[in-house]
């Protein structure tokens, strides 16, 4: 969120008044053909409107007629491995930003990437979700909407999380674990059952399902967009957006 401050708004005044007092001043003189009173109108032209421009603006300032209202939020989309979690959130964070809002994007596979000693036990992972979650408290706190992703297999991680935002939504992808492990582009079913890799959550380590999500979303019943669509629905439903 930006606010202008006096310093720009004077410049903007002073700009542009220096360009209409200089016709001004040409009309003034091919009427009159007098320099000196072409530029004392100028002169008194400049200074009494670059003070009623600069009260027009503030005065606007603090109008709330026309000004649209934006509360700060983070959706959080949950669920197992290859349940659509990670493309859901891709499409609202586009549509948020292409409507103009400011947005940070937030993904497990990205965010692990900067933790890489992080581990997948039930400790571990707590933590990291924690680590993430006071990151989207402080993103949010600063008038930035949030768009996050991760796998998140705790309750009690999600509700610390939760508590922590002031507007959170939670969005359980609640796609059958069948249907993961098909769409599974990196095969960490497959390396799971071949005891390449332990602790996946879905095969060997539990996902305890959200108790009170805001929206829960099967996305192997209908397409990205309009999973998309129901969560800015949503969002615009309890005036977080206008």
């Amino acid at each position: 969120m930006f606010k202008e401050s006096r310093l720009r708004s004077a410049t903007k005044a002073v700009s542009w008044r220096f360009w209409a007092t200089v016709t001004t001043m040409v009309l003034v003189y091919v009427f009159t053909g007098t320099v000196k009173i072409a530029l004392a109108v100028g002169c008194l032209e400049v200074v009494v409107k670059i003070v009623i421009y600069f009260i027009h603006e503030r005065l606007w300032d603090r109008i709330r007629f026309g000004k649209k209202l934006i509360r700060p939020f983070v959706v959080w989309t949950t669920g197992l491995p290859g349940s659509g979690k990670t493309t859901l959130g891709n499409r609202v964070y586009e549509k948020l930003t292409k409507n103009g809002y400011r947005v940070e994007r937030l993904d497990g596979d990205t965010v692990r990437a900067l933790f890489p000693a992080t581990g997948f036990s039930k400790e571990e992972r707590n933590i990291h979700i924690e680590r993430v979650g006071h990151l989207a408290s402080i993103l949010e706190r600063n008038g930035i909407i949030v768009v996050a992703s991760f796998i998140s297999p705790y309750e009690e991680a999600r509700d610390f999380v939760r508590r922590l935002c002031q507007n959170f939504i939670e969005i359980h992808v609640a796609t059958p674990v069948e249907v993961c492990e098909k769409r599974d582009t990196k095969d960490l079913y497959g390396r799971a059952r071949r005891g390449e890799i332990k602790n996946l959550t879905g095969y060997d380590d539990p996902y305890e399902i959200p108790n009170r999500p805001e929206l829960t979303i099967d996305a192997s019943q209908e397409s990205v967009e309009k999973s998309a669509n129901r969560v800015l629905r949503y969002i615009q439903s309890k005036r977080l957006l206008s």
